[in-house]
């Protein structure tokens, strides 16, 4: 068992439950770690044998585009495009920081972390 790491990524996206939030955009990160058998890709160093990173950031990017009321969908979906893409990946976790929200007062980010295993 092996673990891929994407963390940092940043993005500027038009989520939250509020239409308001929806209109003028806001912040984003995403922290994405993906568990699966890297024994093989090692011995191999062969690309196609591994989750390739590009292919992750494409993935998170897509649904970063599309809309979302909850930061708890966007996770949930970021992690269904994973699945899809990487049927032999075994567990996906995915942090979704919301940076400066919307409270009233100073909070750095908010965060949601979901994590699905096969």
């Amino acid at each position: 068992m092996g673990q891929i790491t994407l963390e940092g990524m940043e993005f500027f996206a038009f989520h939250g439950y509020y239409d308001e939030e929806q209109k003028i955009g806001n912040k984003y990160g995403i922290d994405l770690t993906i568990h699966t058998d890297l024994q093989r890709t090692a011995a191999s160093d062969k690309l196609e044998e591994t989750v390739n990173y590009e292919v992750l950031y494409a993935l998170v990017l897509e649904e970063m585009k599309s809309p979302a009321r909850l930061l708890e969908h966007l996770g949930h979906r970021i992690i269904d495009k994973v699945y899809n893409a990487f049927p032999f990946v075994q567990l996906v976790k995915v942090d979704v920081y919301k940076y400066n929200p919307p409270l009233g007062g100073i909070c750095k980010w908010a965060k949601v972390t979901l994590e699905e295993a096969r």
